[in-house]
């Protein structure tokens, strides 16, 4: 029986509700079961620990294989639910892992800008609409805020300041006949990083920041 995550998981929690002003938004979203990618912007190295406190149900990432330094800290890592990432070029066997965790009706966090960006959203890589489209797997868009003055991961440790985590409601991409080109992709993954930038205050948004409808105030 795997004691290492629910253990870190109230220790987070504790430890946010003690040294940090948490809010957490519209976890019910959260769908209990079946397969999920639940993608995020990504703020600091903490992302994927608050996303593992605050999702109602466990969750499974990928984080960069520097971090994967010895047979201890992966083993422990790897119960916490992440998997190596080799963020230089493709990397097929981490595809195939997300996929398979897919498969087993697993919910799998992607932070498609690929690398962390303080303060607003960066273009995204197209990786994560071809695993959607691959998968079928429907998508649930997460909004994180306060989180890019935390740096090190170190900080789960002591959090502090407000953050904000914001789930957004499940969608799925249209289906494409035949092998998308990039083109398609990233215009999927556009989509996807506009979900995300919905559930932000506008001054996270980037370069997704979303333009009103006519009419619309500013």
């Amino acid at each position: 029986m795997n004691l290492i995550l629910p253990v870190a998981r109230f220790m987070q929690l504790v430890t946010l509700r003690l040294f940090a002003d948490l809010e957490v938004i519209d976890s019910e979203n959260v769908p209990p079961f079946g397969p999920v990618i639940i993608v995020a912007n990504h703020q600091s190295s903490a992302d994927p620990a608050l996303i593992t406190a605050t999702s109602p149900r466990r969750v499974f990432f990928l984080a960069k294989r520097d971090i994967f330094s010895g047979p201890i800290v992966s083993w422990l890592l790897k119960q916490y639910g992440a998997h190596p990432l080799n963020r230089v070029g493709a990397d097929p066997a981490a595809y195939r892992w997300a996929l398979n965790q897919l498969k087993h009706d697993k919910a799998v966090v992607i932070f498609p800008e690929g690398t962390r960006n303080p303060g607003c959203m960066k273009k995204a890589l197209p990786g994560v609409a071809q695993l959607a489209l691959k998968s079928e797997a429907p998508v649930l868009p997460v909004g994180i805020t306060g989180t890019e003055t935390m740096g090190s991961w170190l900080r789960v440790f002591n959090p502090t300041g407000k953050l904000r985590i914001k789930f957004g409601m499940v969608f799925s991409l249209p289906s494409i006949r035949g092998r998308p080109n990039r083109e398609v992709l990233e215009g999927l993954t556009d989509i996807i990083m506009g979900r995300i930038a919905e559930q932000l205050p506008p001054e996270y948004r980037g370069i997704y920041s979303i333009k009103p409808r006519s009419g619309e105030p500013v």
